[in-house]
């Protein structure tokens, strides 16, 4: 089963280079992330006429998640388990988790709060965030220990130092921060592993590329979009690449497709 991820920065922006990448990418999953609307204006019939099914959840011009299979898809489930709000008058619970069951894995696309600076209250709701979803991650397979998941999704965190092209230029900022990276580390610790990073080796491998300052063409990019596997399933993986090429050209996302192929 191949699955991939992609934070796709506006799905109806990137409609068309979307169905194109369908067209010649063989995925049986894509977990999105980013979709910038409400369910009322998902283009549905981008995956379905390809043969897919899809579920989504959007709220707004901002955030929102998806998942299209072509391998079965059941049991929605927006959000999880003690998931935080954010907001200061009225908080929300933001468009960012959403997990179906695919061929007997249960897979998330999730859309990691940014956490913006490292003194913003969207710092603290980030971490909390994190914990909140290692808490029910840890919950799961601690009682199905051989439960296939996978966690998709951009999570906001460059986890090694190798992830940043260059590491002064994140001192005192988001995504590199000592908690941070202890969050991430400690979602692992629920009985995950990283999948994506033994078939896509760094120094230099990125998945994220700012449209500013020419950051793409400089080579200057964060790995932070990963593919988090139960045990159970981890083992199964057989190959991965990131589609650095659908980073090119006129119309691109800020993000580049991870992919996994899993022999189940």
């Amino acid at each position: 089963m191949r699955i991939a991820t992609w934070n796709v920065n506006s799905i109806r922006a990137r409609h068309d280079r979307i169905g194109a990448w369908l067209d010649r990418s063989d995925v049986d999953v894509l977990a999105i992330q980013e979709l910038k609307c409400k369910d009322s204006q998902f283009p549905e019939e981008l995956f379905t006429e390809r043969g897919y099914e899809v579920s989504y959840h959007g709220l707004n011009q901002w955030n929102g998640v998806a998942i299209a299979s072509r391998v079965g898809l059941a049991d929605a489930e927006i959000g999880f388990k003690d998931i935080p709000a954010f907001g200061s008058e009225e908080p929300v619970v933001e468009a960012r988790s959403l997990s179906v069951t695919c061929n007997d894995v249960r897979v998330y696309s999730l859309y990691v709060p940014n956490g913006r600076e490292l003194d913003h209250p969207h710092y603290g709701y980030k971490l909390e965030w994190y914990k909140a979803l290692t808490a029910d991650i840890a919950a799961q397979l601690s009682a199905e220990p051989e439960k296939k998941l996978v966690l998709c999704g951009d999570f906001n965190v460059a986890p090694l130092d190798e992830d940043v092209w260059d590491m002064a230029e994140f001192d005192g900022a988001t995504h590199v921060s000592d908690a941070e990276r202890a969050a991430f580390d400690d979602l692992l610790g629920a009985g995950l592993s990283e999948v994506t990073r033994q078939f896509t080796p760094g120094p230099g491998v990125y998945t994220f590329w700012d449209y500013q300052k020419l950051r793409f063409p400089k080579k200057q990019g964060m790995r932070i979009d990963f593919q988090l596997a139960s045990q159970a399933l981890a083992k199964t993986a057989t190959a991965g690449e990131i589609d650095r090429e659908e980073r090119k050209g006129k119309g691109a996302s800020d993000h580049a497709p991870v992919i996994v192929d899993y022999d189940l």
